[in-house]
């Protein structure tokens, strides 16, 4: 969690809105109580204090607050153009969680959403119901850390475990991603590991982490969970996207690759994930407004239907460089590239 000492800002998740339909359900009371000392306020909708007028998200990231609900309607999306669907043809995604507690200035969520506090959806069969109607009809690549990061949150909600418990009931048709900066050893260490459980690390060079990464973790200790998990047996795939660019990027993704695969052994990761920084245009120009002293958003990005991307030699630049290196370990098959 976040440590914001020695600041005037009430402690993370000080307040927990809680909507007055989920206030005796189970998850509910499981979260409440790691929160004892929080303010407990209940409310009708979450999009009441998600969605009002005139939020500064930017504050807001400094004690986030957090939001228990339920969800309704539609559960299950169609994976987004801007994402890799890894040759999976029913490729979909699921928010049991919006927002992130980490801060990463160019993370797309700052122009998706209104608020910078957390919404945690209890309902949580409600979205295995609608995994399990759909296998009756198809396979399923299910992408549940999606506009979040779920394992980053696990010790609060515990949805990382669930999901992987949910998987390892429907081994034929279902295949999950769960994404993350995440180096919680200890989470992995009491899982089953799962073939058709993917755990997607994104890794980036340390200056990134350093610069724009805010309360995640290093580089190196990212590695080291990933490398963990691999020894472990779980399915690793290491996503080296987004790529962002900085002072020295060959150097540093050089580094980074030469460190990576010092630790691990390329035969034994599931694939890998390549693309550069991209983001729809009404997102960066929310960013913007939220961020006006920050380089990822405010960097001179080409136009491109309705995405802004690198220039187009730059972006092709790093990309290029980047897969070149990549195949010095891994068969083309196994590389990804964002198109």
């Amino acid at each position: 969690m976040k440590n914001l000492s020695g600041n005037y800002y009430n402690p993370f998740f000080s307040h927990i809105y809680v909507e007055r339909r989920v206030r005796s359900h189970p998850r509910t009371k499981q979260i409440l109580e790691k929160f004892k000392e929080a303010v407990v306020i209940e409310i009708g909708h979450y999009k009441d204090v998600f969605c009002r007028s005139r939020q500064d998200p930017s504050l807001q990231r400094r004690a986030q607050k957090l939001i228990l609900a339920a969800k309704e309607g539609t559960l299950l999306y169609p994976g987004a153009a801007v994402c890799q669907d890894f040759g999976n043809e029913h490729f979909y995604y699921t928010s049991c969680m919006m927002n992130c507690i980490y801060d990463c200035e160019y993370c797309y969520l700052k122009g998706m959403y209104p608020s910078a506090n957390i919404v945690l959806f209890v309902n949580l069969e409600d979205f295995f119901a609608d995994v399990e109607r759909m296998l009756a009809s198809q396979p399923l690549y299910l992408c549940v850390s999606y506009d979040t990061d779920l394992l980053a949150a696990e010790s609060i909600a515990g949805y990382a475990r669930a999901w992987n418990q949910f998987a390892a009931r429907h081994p034929q048709r279902l295949k999950i991603e769960i994404r993350t900066k995440c180096a919680d050893r200890h989470f992995l260490e009491q899982q089953e590991p799962l073939s058709h459980v993917i755990y997607a690390f994104t890794l980036s060079p340390q200056a990134v982490v350093e610069c724009f990464e805010h309360y995640t973790p290093s580089f190196k200790a990212r590695l080291e969970q990933a490398a963990a998990a691999v020894c472990a047996g779980f399915a690793v795939r290491l996503c080296f996207d987004p790529m962002i660019y900085v002072r020295g990027w060959r150097q540093h993704y050089n580094e980074m690759l030469d460190q990576v695969f010092r630790v691990i052994a390329p035969q034994k990761l599931t694939d890998v994930s390549v693309g550069s920084f991209r983001i729809p245009r009404d997102y960066l120009k929310r960013m913007r407004r939220q961020q006006p002293d920050s380089v990822p958003a405010w960097f001179p990005y080409e136009l491109e239907e309705g995405y802004y991307h690198y220039p187009t030699q730059l972006m092709e630049q790093m990309e290029r460089h980047l897969v070149s290196r990549l195949r010095e370990w891994l068969p083309e098959e196994k590389i990804f590239v964002w198109k």
